[in-house]
């Protein structure tokens, strides 16, 4: 996500459909990061560790608040592109009810029971599950996830990580996607994104 450029290819789609003057677009990502630096409660499934202050999740917060200050916001749309390092550590378990947690926390601090979410769904970058124990488990949940709620939705990423990356290098099968895979994939996110808005008017 660190690498998706709104401008290319999102913010343009977004602000075509819905007018410039009635869009605010927030970023704020850092790659190869878990889920608990964004949910305040999160939990491993035994013990107390690893452990991470919700840093990144205060980080966009404050972000989101100097967009927002005078402002009178219709519909709020959160996307995520996010679970690789948890499947990494193999903290799978706890995913499902951290996501959940995570929107819950959004929805509470922006106090707002009507946000959309939608999900980058994990490429078939670790389909093996060899080096990313978690990897399929954490796909699956995902999807439960985005298909739990009307105002969820998820994207597929398999097909965007090969060809060519930011660096000029060939790739494939890649846990990132290509250059042409980010531009593709902020026009998914665009388009989902586009469909919630307009079937909760």
């Amino acid at each position: 996500m660190a690498e998706l450029r709104p401008e290319e290819s999102f913010t343009p789609a977004i602000e075509e459909k819905l007018g410039e003057e009635n869009v605010i677009v927030v970023k704020d990502a850092l790659g190869a990061q878990p889920i608990r630096r964004w949910y305040q409660d999160w939990k491993p499934l035994e013990g107390d560790e690893p452990k991470a202050p919700p840093d990144l999740y205060d980080r966009l917060m404050t972000k989101v608040y100097k967009a927002i200050e005078n402002e009178k916001i219709e519909t709020v749309t959160f996307i995520w592109m996010q679970g690789e390092r948890d499947a990494r550590e193999k903290l799978g378990e706890v995913y499902e009810e951290s996501l959940i947690g995570l929107y819950r926390q959004l929805s509470n601090d922006l106090k707002r029971k009507d946000i959309n979410f939608i999900i980058g769904r994990l490429s078939d970058f670790g389909m093996s599950n060899e080096k990313y124990p978690h990897w399929t488990m954490i796909r699956d949940i995902q999807v439960k996830v985005a298909e739990s709620n009307p105002r969820f939705a998820w994207i597929n990423t398999d097909d965007l990580n090969d060809g060519i990356n930011r660096r000029g290098k060939e790739i494939e099968d890649d846990i990132h996607m290509s250059a042409e895979g980010y531009v593709i994939m902020g026009k998914r996110f665009a388009e989902k994104s586009i469909r919630l808005i307009e079937n909760m008017k």
